[in-house]
């Protein structure tokens, strides 16, 4: 009998440690202890991220101030990704010492009850945490080969020639600006008209100047109805009745929550596992958090959950997390997007009174040589002036929102902000002038 016992060995893992720590007795089921971490470190933003680094020096590279050509080497950056990972794992497998690890597939069988490989295990609580995988539209022949998704991406010992990316959300965008920083020749293929849609005008227009810059080609409204390899290549069949033949396709259409962890009536599973605001499914005593609860999939939105929930069965009482304060960003090149709290679309669509305030990064020099011009610091306020959110177009945009997403924790008013002196020359200091035009 334990105290808890955690399903998923993703970001799950920090609420198991503290748990240990503070002394119960725990268990932490994962599929495969070699992947232990999650797809955060194995198959996503860690070695995403490291990709776009490197392709972003091929982009640097290419200004008229460097003579040469330089080339990726992707077995070289896929054996160097490895390294790192394997190290990664290794680390949080030694934090996980006072757990006890069980590798295979977790089910929830009945209340309570774990069942692993065939044996039951049994806890006082269950804390599910199994993240979310691809998702391959109907129609669309996955081989792992000619169509891959962002797992086998990263595993690339060879860069293609051309690349097609079906779906322009954040693994779309980032890997349309690896590949095309790369020398690939990309096509971006949206189901809908515009890119970011749900951001402010500005930044809309600036993407797709940034993605032009880069040389991809965005192709609107080309929502694929068929997809297979052949001996000619991938053959795409488009919803208007075209088709064409490209070298390789990435299918990044979004992920879908791992629910086949729930095998017990008793906990209500519909897009993702259900559960209230505190994460506790329909099943007392039995929680789901990150991307399986369909809230919020975000590795750093999965960890806050799970230490809330951790907290909660400790008996600390936590305040209830505010999921519309979590940052979400997309690392694309060579600006990246981020936003956090409210924005325009969202206070707009519930009608809010509020106050904007834009300031564009071409106003300081340093957005020349970043090639940052056409970036961009937008703030929201209401009418009284508590702060409400923001939205950042600028080199490491996911860095720069911090101090907002903070302010949002503070509760702070444009007026306190403003008594922050921020560092010059930065683009930090496009944030300072935006809280005092509110």
């Amino acid at each position: 009998m334990h105290d808890i016992i955690y399903i998923g060995g993703g970001l799950n893992y920090a609420g198991a440690i503290v748990a240990a720590k503070h002394g119960l007795k725990v268990a932490l089921v994962e599929t495969s202890l070699d992947q232990l971490g999650g797809a955060c470190l194995h198959q996503g933003c860690i070695p995403s991220k490291m990709f776009l680094h490197h392709a972003n020096i091929i982009r640097q590279s290419k200004e008229s101030v460097f003579t040469g050509e330089i080339m990726l080497d992707m077995q070289l950056l896929t054996a160097k990704k490895n390294k790192l990972i394997h190290s990664a794992t290794k680390a949080v497998t030694a934090q996980c010492a006072q757990l006890e690890l069980i590798e295979g597939k977790g089910q929830v069988i009945a209340p309570h009850k774990v069942q692993v490989e065939g044996k039951v295990y049994e806890a006082e609580y269950i804390v599910i945490g199994t993240g979310s995988s691809p998702f391959v539209p109907e129609g669309i022949v996955y081989d792992g080969k000619a169509i891959i998704t962002s797992n086998e991406v990263l595993e690339l010992q060879k860069l293609p020639k051309e690349i097609v990316i079906y779906g322009d959300g954040a693994i779309g965008l980032e890997m349309a600006c690896f590949f095309a920083s790369a020398g690939v020749e990309v096509t971006l293929l949206s189901r809908g008209e515009r890119l970011l849609g749900k951001s402010h005008p500005l930044i809309q227009s600036a993407i797709v100047k940034e993605m032009e810059r880069l040389g991809v080609t965005h192709l609107k409204n080309h929502a694929v109805t068929n997809a297979e390899q052949t001996d000619k290549g991938v053959h795409i069949t488009f919803e208007d009745g075209t088709s064409g033949y490209y070298e390789q396709m990435l299918v990044a259409t979004g992920r879908l929550p791992n629910t086949d962890v729930i095998a017990t009536d008793e906990i209500v599973v519909n897009s993702g596992i259900e559960t209230d605001d505190w994460y506790e499914t329909s099943l007392s005593k039995h929680y789901a958090v990150g991307d399986c609860n369909g809230k919020v999939k975000l590795a750093h939105a999965a960890r806050a959950q799970a230490l809330n929930v951790t907290m909660q069965i400790l008996g600390k009482k936590p305040e209830k997390l505010n999921l519309d304060h979590v940052v979400q960003f997309i690392h694309t090149l060579p600006m990246s997007y981020a936003t956090v709290g409210e924005n325009r679309y969202s206070l707009e669509k519930n009608d809010s009174l509020f106050k904007e305030s834009v300031v564009k990064l071409n106003h300081f020099t340093g957005s020349a040589f970043h090639h940052a011009s056409k970036g961009s610091m937008i703030v929201y306020a209401d009418e009284e002036g508590l702060i409400l959110g923001a939205e950042i177009l600028a080199p490491e945009a996911e860095e720069l929102i911090a101090p907002v997403a903070m302010a949002l924790a503070g509760e702070m008013t444009a007026s306190s902000a403003q008594k922050t002196i921020m560092a010059h020359p930065t683009f930090s200091e496009a944030l300072e002038r935006a809280y005092f035009r509110l």
